[in-house]
């Protein structure tokens, strides 16, 4: 989202980011395209569509009960948008150290790590993405031992071994709308979703923090501002203020 390339629209040969395996789920678009219609109207040329995604994130987690901060401004837009791109996007799958490279890639911390998994208080999953804790785990059990039991029964019902259902899959904490702290205390209770999730209990490091953001929810909203900040300036590739989210100026 750094500089608004997962709002283009694919071209020709060319699939892009919105296309892309990790991004199918990605809907809703038309949000963007909205809002950057009316503040055309007011001021055209001025905000970017990468402005107006980061301002709408922030948005949508205050308007969910969450905090607020103050978004620095002046992205540019990219014109490039390649599906292929996605696979550098951390996987559902990773562990600890897979996702401490990935981040640390982009300068972030293991501290920014478990403040914006943190953003998994929101939202659904596919059965695709976390299939592999429960069916065929390993050569020992089907179901990955570090999952609640009955937590595991129950997306093992959801999710059958050939699941056939394109739209099966499950919330990804307990209160998908609502911008909380569950997602923390159900990880400690071996309720999580993503590999990706239950590897942030693997290091003493990111365990404590869990802990301490599963018992304090104003800790967890102060530290997922500041990584929020911290992650808006991570620089993108933009050149331009397209006049469209979905297509590049000519």
């Amino acid at each position: 989202g750094c500089d608004a390339s997962v709002l283009l629209n694919s071209q020709g040969n060319n699939q892009a980011e919105k296309d892309g395996p990790p991004n199918i789920s990605l809907h809703a678009f038309y949000v963007i395209d909205n809002a950057k219609k009316e503040v055309e109207k007011m001021c055209p040329g001025v905000v970017s569509c990468a402005d107006i995604l980061a301002l709408a994130a922030k948005d949508a987690v205050a308007l969910s009960g969450g905090p607020t901060w103050d978004v620095p401004k002046g992205r540019k837009d990219g014109k490039i948008s390649k599906a292929n791109d996605t696979l550098q996007l951390p996987f559902p799958t990773f562990n600890i150290s897979q996702l401490q490279q990935s981040f640390s890639q982009r300068g972030l911390s293991m501290d920014d790590l478990v403040a914006l998994s943190g953003g998994h208080t929101f939202g659904f999953s596919h059965c695709s993405s976390f299939q592999n804790r429960i069916h065929n785990f390993n050569n020992i059990t089907d179901v990955d031992p570090s999952m609640s039991p009955s937590f595991a029964a129950s997306l093992r019902q959801v999710c059958p071994m050939h699941n056939k259902v394109k739209s099966a899959g499950a919330n990804l904490d307990s209160s998908p709308t609502v911008f909380d702290n569950a997602y923390y205390k159900l990880l400690l209770q071996g309720k999580s979703i993503f590999s990706s999730d239950q590897a942030l209990l693997t290091s003493s490091r990111t365990k404590a923090l869990v802990t301490k953001f599963a018992t304090s929810q104003q800790e967890f909203y102060d530290a997922f501002v500041k990584s929020m900040i911290k992650m808006s300036s991570i620089s993108g590739t933009g050149t331009e203020i397209r006049l469209n989210c979905g297509v590049v100026n000519h």
